[in-house]
């Protein structure tokens, strides 16, 4: 799963909560943060194999401290504490929450993508649905997981019509990424140039959610001032 674990962060921000959404887009791909650190320091280990499967060459064989499931429960646990913490003033418990579940959906979308490698505890029990092994309704599932968090985005967020544009077109930009991913050969890349891969694009995609709700944030404010004199 790629693209479409940012359904979630779409989703999952509404006014009532006031989770920024880079925050959540932080949240939906935490355990691949962590996964891409630890690959770097060379804790974890991936392959990156031509044709491992259809949708995927990355045969992530070692991630237990990242991507089990008792690990995974307990990053969310983590990552809701730290939201907790920092955003002291203006968080709620529920809203924690919904950071640390998050977090973890992280896992679930994985454990439909996968092939049996995600671990339940250590690196043993290894799970995985295997849907990247099937091209095309993988890719069909990213798009719609994609699409669906987005118009639930627009409808329980109130913002102008050009943000609205704008957060169709990132969406736009995500889908092909997505193609790109999925269909577009490529050499394969080393464990590390991967990892860094990881950190560079996620990265890029927070930015972009960022700004897209900075301009939203400061012309709610505004109209708030304006309605109150």
């Amino acid at each position: 799963m790629f693209v479409g674990h940012y359904s979630v962060a779409f989703a999952a921000k509404s006014e009532r909560n006031r989770i920024p959404l880079w925050v959540l887009f932080i949240a939906v791909q935490f355990l691949d943060y962590i996964w891409a650190t630890l690959v770097l320091l060379g804790i974890e280990k991936l392959r990156v194999i031509k044709g491992f499967t259809a949708g995927s060459m990355i045969d992530s064989y070692y991630h237990p401290y990242s991507h089990s499931l008792i690990t995974a429960l307990i990053w969310s646990a983590v990552a809701a504490v730290i939201y907790k913490s920092v955003w002291r003033a203006k968080a709620s418990s529920a809203a924690a929450l919904l950071v640390g579940v998050a977090v973890f959906s992280h896992w679930v979308l994985d454990f439909i993508a996968h092939p049996r490698d995600l671990p339940i505890y250590g690196n043993t029990w290894k799970v995985g649905l295997g849907f990247w092994n099937y091209r095309g309704p993988e890719f069909a599932l990213e798009v719609a997981l994609l699409a669906g968090g987005i118009v639930l985005y627009l409808a329980r967020n109130a913002i102008s019509t050009a943000r609205k544009k704008a957060v169709i077109g990132f969406g736009l930009a995500l889908v092909i990424v997505q193609i790109g991913d999925t269909f577009v050969p490529r050499t394969p890349l080393s464990d590390r140039a991967t990892a860094m891969g990881v950190w560079i694009f996620y990265t890029l995609f927070v930015i972009v959610a960022y700004l897209l709700e900075r301009g939203s944030a400061t012309r709610i404010v505004n109209h708030n001032s304006r309605s109150r004199r």
